[in-house]
């Protein structure tokens, strides 16, 4: 399990390795063009089962750590679904890949 570490108080957010790539792959597109945006997701059962949202800015500390050295595959198409969501006004909203297995889904602490 990978980890996205999020603002000066370091909150975690953990996501399968695999995951967290495509999510990285997205977030920093919109980052990099000065894009701030809200990022939701459901949270794992272990914490609750309910869902969390944090709101991205290129100012706020991010941080993506992975847990194996090797780099995943990308899902072209998942890419393209986690952007479209992305840039939708409702902001990045967390999906499994699709026509896949389903990724671990995120746990925060």
């Amino acid at each position: 399990m990978g980890k996205l570490l999020y603002g000066s108080t370091s909150m975690e957010v953990e996501f399968d390795d695999r995951a967290l790539m495509h999510l990285q792959i997205v977030i920093t597109a919109k980052l990099r063009r000065q894009e701030a945006f809200v990022f939701s997701w459901r949270d794992a059962f272990e914490v609750g089962d309910g869902r969390s949202s944090i709101w991205l800015h290129s100012s706020i500390p991010l941080y993506f750590r992975y847990f194996g050295s090797r780099i995943p595959a990308v899902n072209r198409e998942w890419i393209e679904a986690l952007t479209t969501s992305a840039n939708s006004p409702g902001g990045l909203h967390f999906s499994d890949e699709p026509g896949g297995a389903s990724s671990l889904g995120p746990g925060t602490r």
